[in-house]
């Protein structure tokens, strides 16, 4: 017997959705489908996984009480027609609740001129209420036979007492008011999935591709790898690729957020959603549409809205409980009065009705997914990926942050500013020989800069194939061996003493002055020395200094550089704590005791060689990873351009979403409180129960898009 692991799943795409209760509505209808295993909705992308199998008939089946309509996702083309809606006049769209509001206003004509109690007004309002109200009845009514208690179960009940006691006019008023908090929040949440719904826009779905007998243009569903795309000069790319012919400046803004157009020539790489502004180009595709930087990204934006915050389950849990505790509020209103105070039966059980409108619970349930969804979307459109609401919500709670310092605060291409030699009987070509056979293979960023250099003097050609048992040394250097004797490129340290007092005095003078030394030797003596240095990023310094003005108490640089190299670029850049020579194990101790004494730390890298110590902080952060799917899937945030500048941004789009989360459900909450409170001298009515709700609904709502407006 297959495990829900072990079985296939299936992923649609969903339209239809008006609200949170009702995606979790038809999350339940399609797990009771023979057949199916296992369902998740992700409400914030409008999507349904299925673990198991069934039919796209019976999901619809499933989803009828809404009239959900499904499309199989995993292509371009179903991307583009589940996510494009219709266009179609407003009165189109709205008929059916353009007919309601009709026989709606007919019945309070007929209630003004004849009573609320004639026939007719019954008759109208009946009408109204059922074209408006029919979903709403049918669900209400199949969970009361469930004993599922939600906002529908609430209305449904509250609607029918009402007309048991005749109160026609008020009954219809609500299930009118019902239906506008329902498009509302459809409205909001929509609003909000457009942010994602432009990023699957930004990469056409149709590209030119150059064939023998001329260029054809194909949908990119039907392009292949190693196909050659033709883009022309004011054109969006359609597919990842390597340009082959051609130089031309290239907008990146759909992957890194960033707007200034950077050059490309032939050999490098260019990305699906960037426009080609000024050169014809000619790119072998390296990628299949389903696989490209944007579509990782899209596909992860979403996973991330699925995600659910830990503010966003304590109000799912805190709603499972709140509705069946007002539900028995509302019972002991409507009997404890009369019962035991002789009080006004028809009075008390109204006011038991307005309770239980009251106490539907959509203000306070849409508080946080949309401010979720808001963030996560705004960011992705920055060029930043954060991969789910526990992340956003952490990164709001961090107050120290560790870099990496290689790659992170200096741009990461060290080169060499110093040769020296020890040993005077050897030239600079034997040492060069050496370090580029010993380096040659290597991928440490040291290694390229010294292979760089070394690749400048026309070198031994014997000197390197003679060199063997080539070892690394994590966070010492590199050995080896050259015609059987020992010899390596290594840390000052290691050699110390090998090295004359002027010696150290140079090196010392050297690493003051931020630069790493590394010592060449041979049979255990020092041949040479040479420094490197590698430039501190231009905004490495203003992005810390905006992190300190946002409240960020610590910033930590770790590295494997020696000490005074250390300090000196920590001091250029306003870093508060340096920890040093480290090895790369020793960042993951460095990380797991900042988080015992901090609780809340960040660390921020390149996402391959951090991955460990990223993995282990509250939260991961990888920079410049629009090129590295590694980056991509082991990061909880990603900053897809090379750059620092989008960290201040992220932290204060995190710190508001909190911020604003909290005001929701507090204010959601108070709303409830005040109009309870109008119980106690009989004040509350239907329509002002209703009322109470929809306007929380719309403020939180609005409280809540604020977050899509906010910018870097």
């Amino acid at each position: 017997m297959k495990t829900a692991d072990q079985m296939e799943n299936h992923t649609y795409r969903v339209k239809g959705f008006s609200c949170a209760s009702c995606a979790k509505t038809f999350e339940n209808n399609v797990k009771d489908l023979p057949g199916v295993i296992d369902a998740r909705v992700n409400f914030g992308a409008s999507k349904i996984t299925v673990t198991g199998h069934t039919s796209l008939q019976a999901l619809e089946k499933a989803g009828e009480f809404e009239g959900l309509k499904l499309t199989v996702d995993g292509t371009r083309k179903d991307q583009v027609s589940a996510d494009e809606k219709e266009v179609v006049p407003w009165f189109k769209q709205y008929e059916t609740e353009l007919f309601g509001l009709i026989f709606l206003l007919l019945g309070i004509v007929s209630s003004v001129m004849s009573g609320h109690s004639h026939p007719m007004t019954a008759l109208l309002v009946v009408i109204s209420s059922a074209v408006l109200g029919f979903q709403l009845f049918k669900v209400g009514i199949k969970n009361l036979r469930r004993f599922v208690f939600d906002m529908r179960t609430l209305m449904t009940v509250a609607v029918f007492g009402g007309v048991l006691i005749g109160e026609w006019l008020e009954v219809g008023i609500v299930v009118m008011l019902f239906r506008v908090s329902e498009l509302l929040e459809g409205y909001s949440m929509d609003r909000a999935r457009k942010s994602i719904a432009s990023l699957i826009d930004m990469a056409p779905s149709k590209a030119q591709i150059r064939r023998v007998d001329g260029d054809e243009m194909f949908d990119v569903d039907a392009i292949n790898i190693g196909d050659v795309m033709v883009v022309k000069p004011g054109e969006k790319l359609a597919m990842d690729g390597v340009i082959i012919e051609g130089q031309s400046l290239i907008n990146q803004a759909a992957i890194t957020g960033e707007s200034l157009p950077e050059e490309k020539s032939v050999g490098d790489d260019v990305y699906a959603g960037t426009l080609n502004t000024d050169g014809l180009l000619l790119v072998s595709v390296t990628k299949r549409v389903e696989d490209t930087t944007l579509q990782k990204i899209i596909h992860l934006v979403e996973e991330a809205q699925a995600e659910k915050a830990p503010a966003e389950r304590f109000i799912d849990g805190f709603a499972r409980v709140y509705t069946p505790i007002i539900m028995l509020i509302s019972l002991l209103v409507m009997i404890v009065p009369p019962l035991f105070f002789s009080q006004d039966v028809s009075l008390w059980f109204y006011q038991g009705l307005a309770i239980l409108i009251v106490g539907c619970p959509c203000a306070l349930v849409v508080s946080t997914p949309i401010s979720i969804v808001s963030a996560i979307g705004n960011a992705a459109k920055q060029g930043v990926l954060i991969k789910g609401g526990v992340h956003l919500e952490t990164l709001g709670r961090i107050k120290v942050m560790a870099f990496d310092k290689t790659g992170t605060l200096t741009k990461g291409e060290p080169f060499v500013t110093d040769v020296h030699l020890i040993d005077q009987s050897v030239s600079e070509i034997d040492v060069m020989t050496l370090i580029y056979g010993l380096e040659k293979d290597s991928t440490h960023p040291l290694a390229k800069a010294l292979t760089t250099k070394a690749s400048e003097y026309t070198l031994s050609k014997t000197g390197m194939t003679e060199m063997t048992e080539i070892m690394s040394l994590p966070g010492r250097g590199i050995q080896g061996k050259q015609n059987g004797i020992p010899c390596a490129v290594q840390s000052p340290k290691n050699v110390l003493s090998a090295l004359t007092p002027e010696i150290k005095t140079a090196i010392h003078t050297l690493e003051s002055k931020g630069k790493t030394v590394v010592v060449v030797t041979k049979d255990s003596q020092p041949l040479a020395y040479l420094a490197i240095a590698d430039e501190i990023r231009d905004t490495a310094k203003e992005t810390l200094r905006h992190l300190h003005n946002l409240g960020i108490k610590d910033t930590i640089m770790l590295t494997g550089d020696n000490h005074r190299a250390a300090e000196d670029i920590a001091s250029q850049l306003g870093i508060d704590q340096v920890r040093s020579e480290l090895l790369p194990e020793d960042k993951l101790t460095v990380i797991d005791q900042l988080v015992k004494d901090y609780h809340y730390v960040a660390m921020v890298g390149d996402g391959v060689n951090d991955a460990p110590a990223m993995a282990k902080a509250s939260v991961g952060i990888a920079m410049g990873a629009k090129g590295t799917d590694t980056a991509l899937e082991t990061a909880d945030l990603a900053l897809m351009a090379d750059d620092l500048t989008t960290l201040p941004f992220t932290v204060r789009l995190s710190r508001k979403t909190l911020r604003i989360i909290k005001a929701n459900v507090t204010f959601s909450l108070l709303i409830k409180l005040l109009a309870l409170m109008l119980v106690i001298p009989g004040w509350l009515t239907l329509w002002l129960a209703i009322i109470s709700d929809i306007g929380a609904t719309l403020l939180v709502s609005l409280n809540s898009m604020r977050l899509l407006k906010l910018k870097p």
